[in-house]
This record gives C-alpha cells, sequence and structure tokens, in this order.
C-alpha cells in the first residue's frame, strides 16, 4: 500500500554533513557516516542524500564515499549530486543506492532521463526543483545551489518533466530552506495541481506539525526535511534525531484516510 514517506535530507560539503539557511552559510554538523547509523537505529522511512559540491565544482559523484553511505544504510536510499550520464547513474545504483536524483544535468538536457531510466529504471529517476519566489510573486526554478536562474517557467518545465516521464519530483524551497517555519503550502498546493508525479516537499519543516500539516492537505506525499532532524532545541543544538512514533502513527493514518 502507498503511503506517505518522511525522509531526512543530507547535505554533503567537504565531505561533511552540512546545513544551510536558504541555501547559504552551510554549517557543519557532523560526519555523514555516523548521521546515517543512527537514522538506521530510528528506522526511517528514507534516507536522501545530496551532495551540493559536485555540480558546482563539475566533479563526478563520490563514488567512494557513496558506497561507504549505501553499505551503512539499511534503509532506501535517494543521492545526488554531479550525475550527468545514465552511465554514472547505472554505477551508483549497483553501489546499493536505489534513487538517483539530478538537477542541472536532467534540465538542459531533458533526454537524459530517458537514458538513465531506460538503464536504472524510470522508478529510480529523480528530479530536484529548487524554486524561489521572485519580487512579484511568481515562483522561478534554479540549479547550482540557487545560483543559477532557469529561463524557463515552472509550469513548462513540470510539463516536459511529465511528458517525459519520472519516477519522482522533490520540491525544494529555497526560501524555507533552513527557516524551521513550515513548508511553503501554496507551492506544494501548486505543483500537485499541475502534475500526477510523485512528490516530495522539502524546505522548512521546523516540527511534526508542519509534516501533519502537509501531509493532511495531500495525503500521498513525501515529505523531507533537514534542520529538523539535525537540530534540536530554540537554539539549535546538534542532535542527529527523527520524528516520536506516535507522530509517525498519526501521519500514516492520516494519509490512508
Amino acid at each position: 500500500m502507498l503511503r506517505s514517506r518522511v525522509s531526512p535530507c543530507l547535505l554533503i560539503h567537504n565531505k561533511g554533513l552540512v546545513k544551510t539557511v536558504k541555501f547559504k552559510d552551510p554549517k557543519y554538523v557532523g560526519d555523514p557516516i555516523n548521521a546515517v547509523k543512527i537514522f538506521n537505529e530510528k528506522e526511517v522511512d528514507e534516507l536522501i542524500v545530496l551532495d551540493i559540491d559536485a555540480s558546482i565544482n563539475g566533479a563526478e559523484p563520490d563514488y567512494i564515499m557513496i558506497e561507504y553511505l549505501a553499505n551503512e544504510s539499511r534503509m532506501p536510499l535517494c543521492y545526488g549530486g554531479g550525475v550527468t550520464t545514465a552511465e554514472q547513474a547505472q554505477k551508483i545504483i549497483k553501489l546499493g543506492v536505489e534513487k538517483i536524483a539530478v538537477s542541472s544535468a536532467a534540465l538542459s538536457n531533458l533526454s537524459l532521463l530517458n537514458e538513465m531510466a531506460d538503464i536504472i529504471g524510470r522508478q529510480s529517476v529523480v528530479v530536484v526543483l529548487d524554486i524561489k519566489k521572485n519580487l512579484f510573486g511568481n515562483y522561478e526554478v534554479y540549479t547550482h545551489n540557487g545560483k543559477k536562474k532557469v529561463k524557463k517557467k515552472l509550469e513548462l518545465i513540470i510539463q516536459e518533466l511529465e511528458e517525459v516521464g519520472i519516477g519522482e519530483l522533490i520540491i525544494n524551497s529555497i526560501d524555507n530552506d533552513g527557516v524551521m517555519k513550515g513548508y511553503d503550502i501554496s507551492l506544494a498546493e501548486k505543483i500537485r495541481n499541475i502534475t500526477s508525479v510523485p512528490l516530495t516537499i522539502l524546505g522548512g519543516a521546523g516540527s511534526s506539525d508542519d509534516i501533519l500539516e502537509l501531509v493532511s492537505k495531500f495525503k500521498i506525499i513525501g515529505a523531507s526535511a533537514g534542520s529538523l532532524f539535525v537540530f534540536k532545541g530554540r537554539y539549535k543544538a546538534v542532535l542527529i534525531n527523527y520524528l516520536p512514533q506516535t507522530a509517525l502513527q498519526k501521519i500514516r493514518e492520516i494519509a490512508k484516510n
């Protein structure tokens, strides 16, 4: 049975685990392998790992790091960062990763998505859209850690991705990243109204109530968060954590109704 997934999102920068605010000022919060070990114990639904250096530096994925992560992980793992060819995606899948997330490479070359699907299966192909609201209240798509604006309109990008056919869309709000004041529900609703592609929403979750609100509104949907699962308390002490079982049970019950 399909159900909503709650997925921690880990950002890798200079081989360390970091957290950003509005895609800026990455703060070191620990060792990614240690975080994976803790999330194993917490029995999380799925883990998303994004290397925020690879595409910026024009580097290939760090296969050694990915293999360490995959070998340690006892949960489904989605990896993104530096993937520009279907062959790279296949190599990562063979290391034990379930899904491959792409962003700038896919938006500049839609045929990459078909090539990846042919080799690793469409269900394993994920596209990440980093989205920011402009001064006029319109949503725009960015790549390269929010530094390059995509000239196409959001609606057209979604339409093209749906026509190509992908396994999942991760919608990442730049404005809400690290702010911990809730998801951009209006953005999620806008995306949901124009596509039936499976969605995961990322950016802004500060409590289990934010995830409950998202799932209550959209039922079967992925809810991802970074700060919520690496910080604790008003002073944001670093503590790898996950939702309590009571909150998870409530989320799953809401999605079924």
